[in-house]
C-alpha cells in the first residue's frame, strides 16, 4: 500500500567537500548524510575544526576556491543545489534559505542603515510596497528583542553592540520567512536571557510556519533545549545521530559521550572536569581509519580501518565499539 510521505525540506546525501593545498588536499566534509523535514530542528554539534560550518557553506554554495563540493548530492525540496547556476543560487538565498553567521559583520554593510538593508532584503524577493516593507522590518526587530525599531532602522551598525549586531542579522534572515533557516552558532555574542528569548522564537518560527531548521553549535546544552534531532560531527565525518533524547540520553559513540560528559553541568563539585584526551587531528593529516582512535579508550586493532555508518533503531552510528549504559554511554 503507497502512502503520501512528507518530502523533506533538505536532504543531503554523501556530501564532500574539498580543499585542495600545496600541503595536499583536506576533506572538510567527507561523506555526510542527513535530512531536515519541514518544521523540524536539527543540532549539529562538534569541536572547532570538525566540519560543521563547511556543511552550512556547502549546502548556501557558499564554498569559494580553492575548495569545491567534490561529491554528493543537497536537495532543497526536491531540487538539486549542487551544480545550480549561479543566478538561481541568489534568488534562493535570502528568501527560501537563510544563513545566520557566527559574525554580524558577515551579513551587515557597515556603510548602510539598518533600515536600507532590511528593506533591499524585502525588494529582493517581494513585490510590497515601501510602507508594507518598512512594517515587516519593524516587526523583525521587534521579534528579536530589539526595543525603539523606529529609531534602531535608522541607526547604522557600528552604532550597535555586538549582541544587537547579532539580533539585526537574526531579524534579517527571518524577513522573508525561509523554508530553511541554517545558523552557524548565531547566539554565542549573546547574553543568556536574550539567547533563551532568540531560542525561542526560533522554536515558534518552526512549529507554526513549518520552517526547517538547522543549528551549528558545540554547545550540547542548546541543542537539548532547542532540536528534535541531532548530529554529532567529528573530522568530516557525521559520527552518531537520532532523536535528541536518544543521543544525548544513551549516547553510544565514545565521542558524543566524551563531549557530553565534559559538560560542567555533569560534573561533580570539587572534581576535576572530564576531558577528552588530546585534541582533534590536521584534517590535512588524519589517522587511519577511525578518526577518533587516537583519543578513543575503546580502540583496538580493528579500528585502523573506516567504521560503515551502521543505521537502525531511527538512529546512526560510524563505530566498531558502540558503547551501552553499562560502559556509560548513558551516563
Amino acid at each position: 500500500m503507497m502512502t503520501n510521505l512528507p518530502q523533506p525540506t533538505l536532504s543531503v546525501q554523501n556530501l564532500r567537500t574539498t580543499f585542495h593545498s600545496r600541503a595536499g588536499v583536506v576533506r572538510a566534509v567527507d561523506d555526510v548524510s542527513f535530512s531536515v523535514m519541514p518544521g523540524q530542528i536539527m543540532g549539529l554539534v562538534g569541536e572547532s575544526g570538525s566540519g560543521k560550518s563547511m556543511t552550512g557553506y556547502s549546502i548556501m554554495g557558499l564554498v569559494d576556491a580553492p575548495g569545491k563540493i567534490s561529491g554528493g548530492s543537497i536537495l532543497f525540496k526536491g531540487q538539486e543545489l549542487r551544480g545550480m547556476a549561479a543566478e538561481a543560487m541568489r534568488q534562493l538565498r535570502g528568501n527560501r534559505i537563510a544563513m545566520i553567521f557566527q559574525d554580524p559583520m558577515m551579513t551587515l554593510n557597515p556603510v548602510l542603515r539598518i533600515d536600507t538593508q532590511m528593506l533591499e532584503t524585502i525588494f529582493a524577493h517581494q513585490q510590497v510596497s515601501h510602507a508594507q516593507a518598512r512594517d515587516m522590518a519593524r516587526a523583525a526587530l521587534v521579534r528579536v528583542g530589539i526595543a525603539a525599531p523606529d529609531e534602531r532602522l535608522l541607526a547604522y551598525p557600528h552604532q550597535f553592540s555586538g549582541g544587537m549586531r547579532q539580533r539585526v542579522a537574526i531579524a534579517i534572515a527571518l524577513l522573508n520567512q525561509p523554508d530553511l533557516i541554517i545558523c552557524d552558532e548565531p547566539t554565542t555574542a549573546l547574553d543568556v536571557t536574550i539567547q533563551g528569548q532568540i531560542l525561542y522564537e526560533m522554536q515558534t518560527l518552526c512549529r507554526e510556519s513549518g520552517t526547517a531548521l538547522i543549528w551549528i553549535t558545540h554547545d550540547l546544552s542548546v541543542v537539548a533545549g532547542l532540536a528534535d534531532t541531532v548530529s554529532v560531527m567529528y573530522a568530516g565525518k557525521i559520527v552518531e545521530s537520532g532523536t535528541v533524547q536518544q543521543v544525548l540520553e544513551d549516547a553510544r559513540h565514545p565521542y558524543t559521550h566524551g563531549l557530553i560528559a565534559s559538560a560542567p553541568s555533569r560534573n561533580v563539585h570539587g572534581q576535576a572536569l572530564h576531558q577528552i584526551p588530546g585534541s582533534t587531528p590536521s584534517l590535512l593529516n588524519l589517522p587511519e581509519g577511525c578518526a577518533f582512535r587516537t583519543r578513543c579508550a575503546y580502540a583496538s586493532a580493528l579500528c585502523v580501518q573506516t567504521p560503515p555508518l551502521q543505521e537502525g533503531e531511527g538512529r546512526s552510528l560510524r563505530c566498531f565499539h558502540p558503547l551501552h549504559h553499562a560502559q556509560g554511554g548513558g551516563q
